[in-house]
């Protein structure tokens, strides 16, 4: 994070906390303020703030009372689930370490810490903590929901922020679900993470089935629709590119989707600028070429003022003197929409000489062209990296002028979010490691699987321990990696 970002939080948080105890040491102000904390549930401490209530216990009772039997086959699944993510998630874990111990080459980390300012834009962090409050929140509402069915009561429900990162808790009472057998206590341990394991599914339809969910409002496969224009770039200004535009092709290469407009540009940064037909009597008709002509400093011709911003020095060959290069200074727009050719012979034409004029450019500038629907066709002079980062595209194209425009971004985003942030903490919760609820679980697992074969509660305990143990300490290894490889290679 960013050294001013820093500095706003901690500025924030100094300021509400130095502001909370100010109400409460003074007397005008003590009783009302502690009144009014405890009667919205809401309480303060350094760099965090809560915010806790029992009046959605009776929207969990409700939940948690609807079907039963389909509640008891819901959240056994989830205890499946939650046992095969808890060793997929130590195997991964302990292969990560392994891989690193024996420093063999890893392409992608298990685990890559998402840090505001350093690996993650400060224009994602508002998709970044919705998500985290999104996923906490449902996650913890599947411990409250398996846990009224099992007949364990709920306390309340909190929200909370700590530092920046939102969260979410659930107040079980422990003497209920102590007393459970432990496959009761496994369905309500599991269903954290299952309900996160379901958010990933959720979040992968949407993205796949998004075209047809929008397909009354956008069109897709049509072309791109550009959603956001530098400003001072080279494609800016009245007769450039504006948001909302629909580019259908560059040059002849059709565009349909975001793939295309990629091989497109990187098409035009391969094959030289292609030329045009055109009649060599009308070159001589619409030349404007200055009597000075010179040799850039990158080694092409300029015929025309370089000021221009309707007109290109183009070269050409005829049949009188075939072996000799001309040029003409042509207005742009007009030649190019001429048909277009890579050699001469293209433009062969039985009835009158025709050249093929191409335009006179050095070796990192290209002449392409933009065609929009609706509107004449942008030409563009420059590097195509240019265009490419001047622009950001969109594979829908809004079929009204009142439909938003970076809707299906906004949803794409979102749903890209939740699944590497909800499909992370069902693997990160999982491990048996402390204060996590891999803990309970395995806690809960070991009763439910051991009690009968190690009537013993001490060695069952014992091996309680060493798990704990070993999983603590592979998350730990696998935290210090990741933090190492992205603070030394960023």
């Amino acid at each position: 994070m960013q050294p001013a970002g820093i500095a706003v939080i901690l500025g924030t948080w100094s300021s509400v906390y130095l502001l909370d105890a100010f109400l409460k040491s003074n007397k005008s102000t003590a009783r009302p303020y502690i009144e009014f904390l405890e009667r919205t549930g809401i309480s303060l401490s350094v760099g965090q703030i809560r915010w806790y209530t029992k009046c959605l216990n009776r929207v969990f009772l409700r939940m948690g009372q609807w079907k039963p039997r389909y509640l008891r086959t819901w959240f056994t699944a989830g205890v499946v689930f939650g046992m095969v993510a808890m060793l997929l998630s130590v195997c991964l874990l302990t292969l990560m370490v392994y891989n690193t111990l024996t420093r063999q080459h890893i392409e992608q980390q298990v685990l890559t810490p998402v840090m505001p300012g350093v690996n993650l834009p400060m224009n994602q962090i508002f998709y970044y903590l919705l998500t985290l409050l999104v996923c906490g929140i449902l996650h913890e509402v599947g411990h409250a929901v398996a846990a009224v069915r099992e007949q364990v009561r709920v306390n309340g429900f909190g929200i909370f922020i700590l530092a920046v990162y939102p969260g979410a808790f659930v107040d079980l009472y422990t003497e209920h679900l102590q007393v459970i057998s432990p496959i009761r206590q496994l369905r309500i341990y599991c269903a954290g993470v299952w309900h996160n394991f379901i958010i990933v599914i959720v979040a992968l339809l949407v993205w796949f089935l998004l075209p047809w969910m929008l397909m009354l409002f956008y069109s897709s496969g049509t072309g791109v629709a550009i959603t956001y224009v530098l400003q001072g770039s080279a494609v800016s200004g009245p007769r450039g590119l504006v948001t909302g535009d629909h580019v259908t092709s560059i040059n002849h290469c059709r565009v349909t989707n975001v793939e295309d407009w990629m091989q497109c540009i990187g098409q035009s940064m391969k094959d030289p600028s292609s030329g045009y037909c055109m009649p060599v009597g009308e070159i001589g008709v619409q030349d404007v070429s200055y009597n000075q002509n010179y040799v850039t400093v990158m080694g092409n011709i300029e015929c025309c003022n370089s000021t221009s911003s309707t007109h290109l020095c183009f070269l050409y060959h005829t049949k009188a003197s075939p072996n000799k290069l001309k040029h003409a200074c042509l207005p742009a727009r007009s030649t190019s929409d001429r048909p277009p050719c890579r050699l001469q012979s293209d433009c062969r034409n039985p009835k009158v000489e025709t050249a093929c004029v191409y335009p006179s450019l050095d070796n990192s500038t290209t002449f392409l062209k933009v065609y929009r629907y609706g509107k004449a066709p942008l030409l563009f002079l420059g590097h195509p990296l240019d265009l490419h980062y001047s622009v950001h595209i969109s594979n829908y194209v809004p079929v009204g002028v009142f439909i938003p425009l970076n809707m299906p971004y906004v949803i794409e985003t979102f749903c890209q979010y939740l699944i590497s942030l909800s499909g992370a903490l069902a693997i990160l919760n999982v491990v048996p490691c402390y204060a996590l609820d891999g803990q309970w679980i395995l806690l809960a697992f070991i009763e439910y699987t051991l009690r009968s074969t190690i009537p013993d509660s001490d060695i069952r305990g014992l091996i309680y321990s060493v798990i704990i143990l070993f999983g603590t300490l592979l998350l730990t290894a696998n935290i210090v990696i990741a933090m190492w490889t992205l603070f030394a290679t960023s």
